[in-house]
């Protein structure tokens, strides 16, 4: 395990620096002038514009800033935005908001998700199998803005259960309602493919034997057929993981939500590139750690599975 573990690490040094590469040059290598834009309609005085240049490296060639940005990076230091704060502040503002906000949806997607997946599997062809079915293509049907729209008016405006917008992104209670809104569609898929999973491993040769060994139905269903279904789960579930930190643009928009989503959208529209980055490349790091952990749950959850 402890070798599996390192060659892992050390195969994720290449992966990491060439998606960060190949973001870096996505951000820097586009048309027009970053620094120029800052001024909006307002002339630019060309002194200030190649101090400012200088100052973020723009002078140089775009391997010499991309070299310049991995060693920093590697010292700890994201680099400075355009609106002259460091990125590693703003990122430590925005970051633990989206880490609550994804918690609050991956644990309403993991925990019933499953279970109505594992419900479905054993419940097959019957009528609370098909309305789950109905409901859950229903949901993967609606965009997700959508969603986010239809909770904010009824919920939060008409209903008047929980405020329509966030006012304070750091309270966890008024992130629920977005939290729901980004996990629900993850839900429904996570649902169907347990249920999917489900109604695959029933009928596998290892669960007629453990019944016909008389093995109580709790320890058939909750060990021998749960681990097994929920290893493709799992491997959804870890790669969503990192589309929640990074995929939660759209509804943290709609619901004010300060978070890495919404810091990573301004800095799109307002062509910060060096925050652009920074986000980018923290989200390339969750999404490493993520493919790491789904896969050490593999020998957790199948004794089969052994890393050598």
């Amino acid at each position: 395990m402890g070798r599996y573990i390192l060659r892992r690490l050390l195969q994720m040094i290449p992966v990491f620096i060439g998606t960060t590469l190949i973001i870096f040059l996505a951000v820097y290598a586009l048309p027009g002038d970053p620094v120029k834009a800052l001024f909006g309609d307002k002339a630019a005085d060309p002194a200030t514009v190649a101090r400012l240049k200088h100052q973020y490296g723009l002078d140089k060639s775009l391997i010499e800033q991309y070299w310049m940005y991995l060693s920093n990076l590697f010292k700890g230091d994201l680099g400075t935005s355009f609106s002259q704060r460091e990125v590693s502040d703003i990122l430590g503002d925005a970051i633990p908001v989206t880490i609550q906000l994804a918690l609050v949806a991956f644990v309403l997607e993991a925990v019933f998700g499953i279970a109505l997946g594992m419900l479905t599997g054993l419940k097959r062809g019957k009528i609370v199998d098909q309305i789950v079915l109905v409901l859950t293509l229903l949901v993967i049907s609606i965009p997700i803005f959508v969603i986010g729209y239809l909770a904010q008016v009824y919920i939060g405006t008409k209903w008047g259960i929980v405020n329509p917008t966030v006012t304070d992104s750091n309270d966890i209670t008024q992130l629920i309602l977005p939290g729901i809104v980004l996990g629900s569609v993850s839900l429904a898929y996570v649902s169907r493919l347990t249920r999917t999973s489900v109604v695959e491993n029933i009928r596998s040769d290892y669960i007629r034997t453990a019944i016909a060994k008389g093995l109580p139905r709790r320890r058939v269903v909750g060990v021998h057929l749960m681990r097994n279904s929920l290893i493709p789960v799992v491997t959804f579930l870890g790669t969503d993981l990192g589309a929640l930190m990074g995929g939660a643009i759209v509804t943290e928009g709609i619901f004010n939500v300060k978070g890495v989503g919404n810091t990573l959208y301004k800095a799109i529209t307002g062509a910060d590139g060096p925050l652009v980055v920074g986000t980018v490349t923290f989200l390339v790091v969750v999404y490493l750690v993520a493919s790491l952990l789904v896969d050490l749950l593999y020998a957790v959850l199948d004794p089969r599975i052994r890393y050598a």
